[in-house]
């Protein structure tokens, strides 16, 4: 690579990091109040923010399937990041003229469909990386997003009681529209020619490790509902509404300062011991809150949550792009991120149907079983 190139790599790696750094600091403007908005603002059940949280997270899936897909076929990546961003912008502002829960319903489709970004962006920076500095790229990604997430939080709880629930969420759609922008301007398209056939990827396509990576991640993806839950559990074991937002804060804070490190770890010890790591910790995030119901163990709680998301996601992204087909590397991530956003429906409403017709504890046995089953898979898959 020549040096204009290694410096134009250098700028698009930053500005897909700044352009996620702002994206996620208008997402937590609103994600700490979201479960309270439904449920309280909005008149819906549990059920209902299950259904919107896991909607949302098929939603995703199918989206980043897609622009996988046709980001391949094209060879084109860049539009596909820059609309996801201002998509996220769009819905931000229907959430704030919702009246109603239902209402919510096609704004968090599209909120969700600006995932379309995920796939292109994680294809566009692993050909901008190499096997060495990978995983530190996507540890860089991550710990924006959960940077952003921190500063939009205590945006949350400082702006909140000042300006109300609409005010804020037209607030929060400023900073992804400058990231979409900074997208457009800063990243050049790496595409070529359009393909003269379909990439279509097929099961024997992918290697044995893929495979078996894809079917854990699956079980492990059913096991791990929306952060929502974990929010109302607090507000049920006593935690005041106002002070739910700073329990987001905390492990949103502790995601940001480990992610990067565990994208070098990943480098360095590799990727199996890092992923495992993530399995342990939700786990012990869900024995926790079973065994030990304690006001202080709440908090240890939300600090392990933050470590399992510092920890599995950007080995996460690393392995789903390094385990992909070379030629159709977009279509692997995006097959890997739909088959996750498939099993998050189930997840989370199943998480939400069992909370209001037994009770809260049950959804986190049947995720400690199901986290056991994801780390008795992970053994056969043969990464470093």
């Amino acid at each position: 690579m020549t040096e204009t190139g290694d410096n134009q790599s250098k700028r698009e790696i930053r500005t897909f990091a700044a352009a996620s750094f702002l994206n996620d600091l208008g997402s937590d403007m609103i994600y700490p109040v979201w479960p309270m908005f439904v449920t309280t603002m909005l008149g819906g059940s549990m059920t209902a923010l299950g259904l919107l949280d896991g909607i949302g997270l098929a939603v995703v899936s199918f989206s980043q399937a897609l622009s996988g897909y046709l980001s391949d076929r094209y060879n084109r990546r860049k539009i596909f990041i820059w609309l996801g961003y201002l998509f996220g912008a769009i819905s931000r502002i229907g959430y704030a003229f919702s009246s109603f829960w239902a209402h919510l319903l096609p704004f968090r489709i599209l909120d969700r469909f600006g995932k379309i970004r995920s796939a292109p962006r994680d294809a566009h920076l692993s050909d901008l990386s190499t096997e060495s500095n990978r995983g530190r790229h996507f540890g860089l990604l991550r710990a924006m997003d959960h940077g952003g997430a921190v500063f939009g939080v205590i945006l949350c709880i400082w702006l909140f009681e000042k300006i109300g629930y609409q005010n804020l969420f037209l607030l929060a759609a400023i900073p992804s529209i400058i990231g979409s922008i900074a997208i457009f301007f800063l990243v050049q398209e790496r595409g070529g020619s359009v393909s003269d056939k379909l990439p279509s990827l097929s099961w024997n396509q992918l290697s044995r490790n893929y495979k078996i990576f894809l079917v854990l991640s699956a079980v492990f993806a059913l096991s791990t509902f929306s952060y929502s839950f974990l929010l109302i559990y607090a507000k049920q074991f006593g935690f005041e509404p106002a002070f739910i937002p700073v329990l987001y804060l905390v492990f949103t804070v502790v995601a940001s300062l480990s992610s990067l490190p565990f994208g070098r770890l990943a480098d360095v010890i590799g990727r199996k011991t890092t992923f495992l790591f993530s399995q342990l910790s939700w786990m012990m995030v869900c024995l926790l809150l079973l065994l030990f119901p304690y006001y202080s163990v709440v908090w240890i709680s939300f600090v392990l949550y933050g470590l399992h998301l510092g920890a599995l996601e950007p080995v996460q992204k690393t392995l789903a792009a390094e385990l992909s087909p070379e030629s159709k590397k977009a279509s692997g991530i995006g097959l890997y991120q739909m088959t996750l956003g498939i099993c998050a429906l189930p997840a989370s409403l199943v998480a939400g149907y069992l909370w209001e017709s037994i009770n809260l504890y049950i959804p986190l046995w049947i995720s400690v079983i199901l986290t056991v089953i994801s780390i008795t898979l992970l053994y056969f898959v043969d990464v470093r």
